[in-house]
């Protein structure tokens, strides 16, 4: 039995999640082009108001909207029934699935890289001065590296609907 809806609303949900997920990567490329070090010489006080602030802002949302993003992906392509076909890049489904797989890599990059050296950056987790400028400059790289990769992912996904002819 189709429902339409469910197609409708995952693809809603993916897209408008995607816009806050990839859209949080594209602001701090914006605002900040350029790695900016931790500052051990900026009083603990300064730091942790700073931190608060941005955590508060940013880092919370766009980290849940990931799942979000790779869920309502593949329930739309489990809906569809392409999902197979899609991770084992077999036949046409393979476009789709390169970005299937880009935009897994890009959520495992931010929940098991960027997230574990965020949280000491920003004093979640005890960790001395050395060690969070360490880990914000991981964090830069990491948050670069998913930025980059939305590129193709983008070109992908969007290439399994409106290009793939230039994959035959």
């Amino acid at each position: 039995m189709e429902l339409p809806i469910v197609d409708l609303l995952l693809r809603w949900l993916h897209l408008g999640f995607a816009l806050v997920w990839i859209g949080h990567n594209y602001a701090s490329f914006i605002q900040h082009p350029g790695f900016r070090p931790f500052n051990a010489e900026t009083s603990e006080d300064a730091r942790t108001a700073d931190l608060k602030q941005r955590m508060t802002r940013e880092h919370g949302t766009f980290r849940y909207a990931s799942i979000v993003v790779w869920c309502t992906g593949m329930g739309m392509l489990w809906y569809r029934g392409w999902l197979l076909d899609a991770l084992t890049l077999n036949g046409p489904l393979a476009v789709i699935g390169v970005g299937a797989w880009i935009g897994t890599l890009m959520m495992l990059n931010l929940w098991f890289i960027m997230w574990p050296h965020q949280k000491k950056v920003l004093g979640f987790v005890e960790a001395p001065v050395e060690e969070r400028v360490r880990c914000s400059r991981i964090t830069f790289l990491a948050s670069r590296t998913n930025t980059i990769l939305s590129i193709p992912l983008l070109f992908f996904m969007a290439a399994g609907s409106h290009g793939l002819h230039l994959f035959h």
